[in-house]
Order: structure tokens, then C-alpha cells, then sequence
């Protein structure tokens, strides 16, 4: 019987907690901006973790806007200390190189949101009748 949650899938889980808190307090780079860890994929073998970050922005980020390249490229280049940090808070004899891709699943899902809303409205998918409801209520008030 296979397992539901292996060993890797609970490193990538801790990995990604770990990475969260320390690239939010150690990496003073101001071309990181406010960075989400969404996601990490650790290879069977412990040998890479690749890890899925988005970018908090007022504006649509795609994979080849600046701000996403410049980021990506600190953090790739900050990987070796951000290694050496998550060995100490992970205690594992074997820690994976890190490399950093930007998740663009958040600007798809932003997409879909607004084109459902554009399909449908902002209406209820279900529609609500109300006056039923507050008759049952005072009937049941009155009982």
C-alpha cells in the first residue's frame, strides 16, 4: 500500500515554511520585493528542491516582466546562504540546491476570476428568495 504523505512531501512542506520566514527576515535585498513561497518540489533524491514564488504587485506579472526577472535573480543568486540557513532550522544531513522559478498560477486564476465575472455578473450563481425565509422566521417566532 503506497503512502498518501511521503517523506519528500513533508520536507518540501517544512522547506517552504523555513524559506517563507527567512527570505521575509534575512535577505535585505530591496529588488526582492514582498515574495510569496507558494510552493516546493523536492526531487527524489534530495539533490534539488525547486521552489515556486509569486510577487505581490498592484499590477499583472508575468514570467518576463522586470520585476519578476530581477527578483528571480537575486534570489538564485542569495541560494547558497539560503541553503546553509535552512540546513540549521531543518537539521537534514542532505539539503537540496534551491532553484527559484516564479508561479504564474496566481495571474491565471486572477484571469479566470475576472473572465467568469464578465460571463455571469456579479450576480448571485444561485438567486436567493429571501421572503421566504423571514416568514418561516416569524412564524416560528410567534410559535
Amino acid at each position: 500500500m503506497a503512502r498518501d504523505y511521503s517523506r519528500i512531501d513533508r520536507i518540501g512542506d517544512q522547506m517552504q515554511r523555513e524559506l517563507a520566514q527567512i527570505i521575509q527576515r534575512e535577505v535585505k535585498d530591496p529588488r526582492v520585493g514582498m515574495i510569496t513561497v507558494n510552493d516546493v518540489k523536492v526531487s527524489r533524491d534530495l539533490g534539488y528542491a525547486d521552489i515556486y514564488v509569486s510577487l505581490l504587485s498592484t499590477e499583472e506579472l508575468t514570467e518576463q516582466s522586470p520585476e519578476v526577472q530581477e527578483s528571480l535573480k537575486v534570489l538564485n543568486k542569495a541560494s547558497g546562504f539560503l541553503r546553509g540557513q535552512v540546513a540549521r532550522a531543518m537539521k537534514l544531513r542532505v539539503v537540496p540546491m534551491l532553484r527559484f522559478h516564479f508561479d504564474s498560477l496566481l495571474g491565471h486564476s486572477r484571469k479566470l476570476d475576472r473572465l467568469i465575472r464578465e460571463a455571469v455578473g456579479d450576480q448571485p450563481a444561485v438567486a436567493r428568495d429571501d421572503s421566504d425565509e423571514s416568514d418561516t422566521d416569524s412564524s416560528e417566532r410567534d410559535a
